[in-house]
């Protein structure tokens, strides 16, 4: 008789469940750029490495809190929360440990952390608010980066240097915000756009005044003048393609950008 081939079941795959993998992959530049341009300025350490690596660790267990507040706190969120949680504290343990004056920090970006979970408790985590709120959580990371191991109260906030790079980096990264927005959730809309187009008109215009008023500095303010008619034109022209860009291209665009920033900080602070 003949015989059928027994049929072959293949393997379940188990979902990996929400909160384990963010879903903002323009945020890991934004979160490391900061710390490596802090701690070039003052000379790379190993500290810088666990800083680097803490840092990463407790923005993963942000974004699950944030999801897990959205989600009204249900249990299947949970799970990452408790593990990164764990290992966040772990890694600030071993931070603080070799740089005991960090503490100095923690009411800062407390108030920062407070809000920015306030906005996803309300489901507001795309807000403006919020993302300016990131903004400045993750730029203040130049002034940390570069006072890692200093003694005495907020160190790093002596740093005039320091203060100039998180300035010119928050200046991109807001940025970004109007620029993104015009692109992918808010395209099409013409006040975001205005808006973008608006914010990267003034920075332009900024540097460019730098370079008129102050011709000893002017070296370093050509530079970020170029750089910043740059973005200008980017924010004026990409929105305008037809067909709309890819995520993929955007995300290939900021990179780039980012790069040319960070070099640009780094070559004139």
């Amino acid at each position: 008789m003949p015989t059928t081939a027994p049929h072959r079941v293949a393997p379940v795959r188990r979902r990996r469940g929400p909160g384990w993998v963010p879903q903002q992959h323009g945020a890991w530049a934004m979160l490391v750029v900061p710390v490596v341009v802090g701690s070039v300025l003052v000379g790379p350490a190993w500290r810088h490495g666990l800083l680097l690596v803490a840092w990463l660790v407790a923005f993963l267990a942000y974004n699950a809190a944030g999801l897990w507040l959205k989600a009204s706190r249900r249990p299947r969120y949970r799970p990452p929360v408790r593990a990164y949680g764990v290992a966040t504290v772990v890694l600030g343990g071993l931070l603080l440990a070799v740089a005991p004056s960090l503490l100095w920090w923690a009411p800062v970006f407390g108030a920062l952390l407070a809000v920015s979970l306030g906005c996803s408790a309300r489901r507001a985590d795309r807000s403006w608010l919020n993302d300016g709120v990131t903004v400045v959580a993750a730029m203040l990371m130049t002034v940390v980066a570069a006072g890692l191991g200093s003694p005495g109260p907020l160190p790093g906030a002596d740093d005039p240097r320091a203060w100039a790079a998180t300035g010119v980096l928050a200046a991109y990264f807001l940025g970004t915000v109007p620029y993104v927005k015009s692109l992918i959730r808010e395209r099409g809309d013409r006040t975001v756009l205005a808006v973008s187009v608006g914010y990267h008109a003034a920075l332009a215009a900024g540097a460019l005044a730098v370079v008129v008023v102050r011709p000893p500095v002017a070296g370093g303010a050509v530079v970020c003048a170029a750089v910043a008619l740059g973005l200008l034109v980017r924010a004026v022209l990409v929105p305008r393609r037809r067909p709309w860009p890819s995520a993929k291209a955007i995300g290939l665009g900021e990179i780039a950008a980012t790069v040319v920033v960070t070099a640009a900080t780094l070559a004139v602070v």
